[in-house]
């Protein structure tokens, strides 16, 4: 691909666009920079040719003026000498040269022309650097920032988790002494209908306690499956 395709394509590109459709934007977007900087490295050497053609033909236009002079000053000096043919060959000599200044002052044009270009060319480019740098910042810093979230989330739902299991088996501890003490009060006596009243109100708070318990479990499982608000 030719410097002024690659140069083109990068000018007229859509980094949001690029970004969306690549699966690594971090990479895609090193990548891009790496193209632009090399790219623009290219740009500025060819137009410090250009400039260099442009002060070559602008020292070879001096020479050819000053020739020219030279050669006018010769034909005044053989009028004065009555020497006429002379005359007449020095103007013509000038003339020649005259000629290939005019040619000379033709490539002016395309030289400036290309230079202005290859102006605008770098202008565009390092704006295009520095709007594809400021993207990479951001990512860096989105990437540091969900990194960091993730980190402190997934602590947080471990720590949790791991406390409602230690309370869920201290729950069901509780509920295994009381149905011990439960059959234990049974043994050798037959219950009284105060006692049986009072083993069911004992029962029914502890499934009171464990529904609780459970509900609160289920509520946390819930938030923490939640995803992230996007910013």
């Amino acid at each position: 691909m030719g410097i002024f395709t690659r140069l083109t394509d990068i000018v007229n590109s859509n980094i949001n666009h690029i970004l969306d459709k690549a699966e690594d934007p971090a990479k895609m977007i090193r990548m891009m920079v790496q193209e632009m900087e090399d790219t623009l490295v290219e740009v500025r050497s060819s137009a410090a040719r250009v400039i260099a053609d442009r002060k070559e033909l602008e020292r070879n236009m001096v020479r050819l003026q000053e020739a020219q002079d030279d050669w006018y000053a010769k034909a005044e000096l053989a009028l004065n000498k009555n020497r006429e043919d002379l005359a007449n060959a020095a103007l013509i000599e000038r003339s020649k040269l005259a000629e290939l200044a005019a040619g000379l002052e033709d490539e002016r044009g395309p030289l400036e022309e290309a230079l202005t270009k290859y102006e605008s060319d770098i202008i565009s480019l390092e704006a295009k650097i520095k709007e594809a740098k400021q993207k990479q910042r951001s990512l860096v810093e989105r990437q540091q920032s969900a990194t960091s979230q993730l980190k402190v989330r997934q602590k947080l739902y471990d720590n949790r988790i791991g406390d409602v299991m230690v309370r869920f088996t201290q729950m069901e501890k509780r509920v295994d002494d009381t149905e011990s003490r439960v059959e234990a009060s049974e043994l050798g006596r037959e219950k009284s209908l105060s006692d049986e009243f009072a083993d069911l109100e004992g029962q029914q708070k502890v499934a009171d306690d464990l529904a609780a318990l459970k509900a609160k479990m289920a509520k946390a499982k819930s938030s923490d499956s939640k995803p992230a608000a996007k910013k």
